[in-house]
């Protein structure tokens, strides 16, 4: 979902894929219309699975480091994966998939965080109360609760963070479409937040991220495709970066990320019909992206590959064994047990992308 930078920046069926949103497929249904091929690259870890079985349960994961590793409840670790069970709550992974903490948080549907002095904020949209669930890590010891936004929209359901003119900004994205955009105060013990700004997509949407070098919120309408907005510009004045149809996106369109590489900026989303994600290189002006191609997450070492991915983070530059940086998301179909999260090192992404 998101890009963070040092300060942050196996294909399932289609028939399977239905039957987990609660469609049907008749024979004359057609296929997803994708044309253009996608590249493997090998799963590089897991993460142990949530607790909730038989369900649509992990969502979304959300990427952090320091300069030196993270100092976790006492012990030191390359990186930490945060990663939602939306029926459940927040679990801490360790980058070797291990879980370090687990905050019964309730329905935490998306997550998304920034770095703040020696850790970060983070903050997760909330179905069962309503808005944004706000939380802080010092740098050391374990993650804590640290807020709440009570928000008017119908049901939470995407989020991403940035930061826009100094200021933490969190976006709330409703299953409808509604947008709520809130500036975050946290210079107290527990982080508030006010609206800044409010808007439509047009139908149900989900997956956001924002490029904090350059102002621009990214949403994934489901079954539309992607769109780029300025967050210093009207939001009516939005430039699709890709559609359903085009060969490139088959529904529904889930996560989506940023990754900064080589002082480009790419753009990952998860193309959730076909089990892959698509790829545009987004450096330079709006309508200027320029697509890149599509991969999918091979089995590897004994780890299952990745299919029908909902939610998608990146991380920009080392962390732990990942020398050019990381792409996490959730996996729709665990072998051997409850859904959980897959690591893929982005250097192998971008070596089979440029074949």
């Amino acid at each position: 979902m998101e890009m963070k930078m040092r300060g942050r920046f196996g294909v399932v069926s289609v028939t399977v894929s239905l039957l987990l949103c609660g469609c049907s497929m008749h024979a004359a249904d057609p296929a997803p219309a994708i044309s253009y091929p996608a590249v493997e690259v090998p799963v590089a870890g897991e993460t142990v699975a949530v607790a909730t079985k038989l369900a649509d349960a992990a969502d979304d994961p959300a990427i952090w480091t320091g300069p030196d590793g993270v100092s976790f409840a006492g012990k030191r670790h390359d990186g930490i994966l945060l990663g939602t069970d939306k029926k459940a709550g927040l679990y801490v992974f360790g980058l070797t998939g291990e879980s370090l903490q687990f905050l019964s948080e309730g329905l935490l549907n998306n997550v998304d965080l920034r770095g703040e002095g020696q850790g970060f904020v983070a903050g997760a949209s909330d179905r069962g109360r309503m808005g944004v669930a706000l939380y802080r890590f010092a740098g050391e010891g374990d993650v804590k609760p640290a807020g709440f936004i009570k928000s008017d929209v119908v049901e939470p359901y995407g989020f991403c963070m940035g930061r826009l003119n100094g200021t933490l900004l969190a976006v709330l994205i409703a299953k409808d479409g509604q947008v709520r955009e809130y500036m975050l105060d946290t210079s107290g013990t527990e982080i508030t937040g006010t609206e800044r700004r409010r808007f439509a997509v047009g139908t149900q949407s989900e997956g956001c991220t924002i490029d904090d070098a350059t102002g621009t919120l990214y949403i994934g309408e489901e079954m539309k495709g992607v769109w780029r907005y300025d967050l210093n510009a009207d939001p009516a004045a939005r430039v699709l970066v890709a559609g359903l149809g085009e060969g490139r996106l088959a529904a529904d369109v889930e996560g989506t990320t940023l990754i900064r590489d080589g002082g480009e900026t790419f753009l990952i989303v998860s193309s959730q019909g076909d089990s892959a994600f698509a790829v545009w290189n987004v450096s330079g002006a709006a309508g200027a992206e320029r697509y890149v191609g599509r991969f999918r997450v091979a089995a590897a070492g004994g780890v299952d590959g990745v299919s029908g991915t909902d939610g998608v983070d990146a991380w920009s530059g080392p962390i732990g064994p990942f020398a050019k940086g990381l792409v996490a998301m959730q996996d729709d179909v665990n072998e051997g047990g409850a859904q959980n999260f897959k690591l893929v090192d982005w250097a192998k992404v971008r070596a089979a992308l440029e074949r």
